[in-house]
């Protein structure tokens, strides 16, 4: 992975948050590194006496975030928040907007109190591809552990107040100086330090690792496959139908695409989950597998199999999602990413692509695993989410 980093274009940007925006910029350039939002980061930094957190905004992409897209957030207040034994998501984005010192930026993101509990001034959180392919491997831990030995590595948890409570613990008489990032299992990675510079320099040279690891060892190559037809329209007419409102399609046909679509064990295969946890919200769980044109009897399959999740996983008082798929995997003739319009067809086009590369590179380290069904439906059914549509 190239190291984007420039001396003389960095030598512009004078204050902290200056720094954070440029270097945030240069992570969001790779979508090896973040796709679509994914990832986040922050500065430290002293204001009338008091140090603040500027942690990424929500609604804001580390590609094209500017200095308002950083929440400043009392950082006391976030470590006090760190140290509670129980606090709702709900709670905690509540605690964390009263901890601002200015009320109309963004809301801080959810993972603004593991941003505060780690002592340096820069902090960069990734979703970058080569390690959440390893980690979402059967033996990815291990190879974690061997690949990053000065890394504190921690196991899949739920994105938000448990994980920042979790790794507060984890991290009590912890000797910061000698960690050189923290892994995220089936999650992502993060590097920090007191200069922008080696923070980020520390991530690529983090993710690097990775990849070079993955060349030795997963490496993948393509049949050339010609697709077999299938009906789009009758697709488009009969998704339309289960949604409920207009939708827009988007056909993959590239050789991975082919390949994946092309696998004689497709059903398990291409069911086995999400490669980081927020896709789901965009991809759901799992999609529409449809072999022999057998469209009409998979789609009912579907639905009725997305109503006996929700219904073994729910709450009382939960909504649940309408039951269609948003992307669909045909048999020898490629993927179908559904959205409501062409921006966010294209957006699962792109998340099923990194996921596909993904999921065979990790079969060739023995196997891909994703986190599990039950964690699958808390993301995708997370009250921050719940709250949302509550207020549709």
């Amino acid at each position: 992975m190239e190291n984007l980093w420039n001396d003389k274009e960095a030598s512009g940007y004078k204050s902290d948050l200056e720094l954070r925006v440029y270097s945030s910029n240069l992570l969001g350039r790779s979508d090896e590194l973040v796709l679509h939002g994914g990832g986040n980061t922050s500065v430290k930094s002293e204001v009338d006496g008091e140090e603040i957190l500027y942690v990424k905004g929500s609604g804001w992409d580390l590609a094209t975030i500017k200095a308002e897209g950083f929440a400043p957030v009392k950082l006391s207040s976030l470590l006090d928040m760190a140290e509670l034994e129980e606090l709702s998501d709900t709670d905690m984005v509540a605690g964390q907007k009263r901890a601002m010192i200015d009320s109309s930026a963004p809301n801080p993101s959810v993972e603004a109190i593991l941003h505060a509990l780690i002592p340096f001034k820069f902090v960069d959180h990734t979703h970058a591809d080569a390690i959440v392919t390893i980690t979402n491997s059967v033996h990815g831990r291990e190879h974690i552990e061997r690949l990053y030995p000065n890394f504190l590595v921690v196991p899949y948890i739920m994105p938000g107040f448990v994980l920042a409570h979790e790794i507060y613990k984890m991290t009590r008489e912890f000797d910061w100086e000698s960690c050189e990032g923290i892994i995220l299992l089936n999650h992502g990675i993060f590097t920090f330090d007191n200069s922008a510079k080696n923070s980020y320099s520390k991530m690529i040279k983090a993710v690097s690792l990775a990849e070079n690891f993955l060349h030795k060892n997963a490496d993948i190559s393509f049949d050339k496959i010609e697709p077999t037809g299938f009906d789009m329209q009758e697709f488009k007419h009969k998704i339309k139908d289960i949604k409920e409102h207009k939708v827009v399609l988007k056909l993959n046909q590239t050789q991975l695409a082919l390949n994946y679509a092309s696998n004689p064990y497709l059903e398990e295969f291409a069911t086995r989950g999400v490669l980081t946890p927020e896709h789901i919200l965009r991809t759901k769980h799992q999609p529409l597998i449809v072999e022999n044109n057998n469209l009409d009897e998979r789609l009912e399959e579907f639905v009725e199999g997305y109503r006996d999740y929700f219904e073994t996983f729910a709450k009382p008082n939960m909504i649940m999602l309408n039951p269609a798929p948003n992307y669909a995997v045909v048999q020898g003739f490629g993927v179908i990413s559904i959205g409501k319009d062409e921006k966010e067809a294209n957006i699962i086009n792109d998340i099923v692509e990194h996921t596909m590369l993904a999921v065979m590179r990790a079969d060739k380290l023995g196997g891909y695993e994703s986190i599990s069904l039950e964690d699958s439906f808390a993301m995708e059914y997370w009250e921050l989410e719940q709250a949302k549509l509550r207020k549709k």
